[in-house]
């Protein structure tokens, strides 16, 4: 079955990276611990489809903010006037661990500039490719990573 596997995708960060264009209404910030229900609440959603769950609260934010990778700085975290609307988690070895978009505000191009900002991020931090794995059956996923560069680097069974 095709969701047995997932696709390890990169994205070379000596191309240049297209401007950023932030939809209105919309505010970029750091993951810190007083979101940490609400970024907790969106990826929970965001895995509610199928392709992963989400820890408990407690035991979510604690391996979070405790892992080796962890860094707040590469943790961003959209805001609109309703809360938290998007999240894009990455750790320091260059790797996005996870993107969500809540339902209300997907196809306005949050997931994409969310990715162009992290591509920025680790071009600044001389970082020479970004990594991610995403869920082989998950086209939606796939269309919007290889929009913005990302190439398929391999094919692997997902993890049990």
């Amino acid at each position: 079955m095709a969701g047995d596997y997932c696709w390890l995708m990169r994205r070379d960060l000596a191309e240049v990276v297209p401007a950023i264009r932030w939809p209105s209404g919309i505010q970029l910030t750091h993951y810190r611990p007083e979101l940490a229900a609400a970024v907790h609440h969106l990826m929970e959603s965001g895995y509610s489809d199928g392709g992963g769950r989400v820890p408990a609260l407690a035991l979510w934010q604690r391996q979070f903010e405790t892992d080796p990778e962890y860094d707040p700085e590469l943790c961003f975290v959209l805001l609109d006037s309703e809360g938290v609307v998007a999240v894009c988690q990455c750790w320091t070895s260059a790797y996005i661990k996870n993107l969500v978009v809540h339902a209300r505000a997907r196809q306005q191009g949050l997931g994409r500039a969310l990715l162009l900002h992290a591509f920025k991020v680790f071009q600044q931090r001389r970082e020479g490719f970004v990594d991610l794995k995403v869920l082989e059956d998950n086209l939606r996923a796939r269309r919007l990573y290889e929009s913005v560069g990302m190439r398929v680097v391999r094919r692997e069974p997902v993890p049990i």
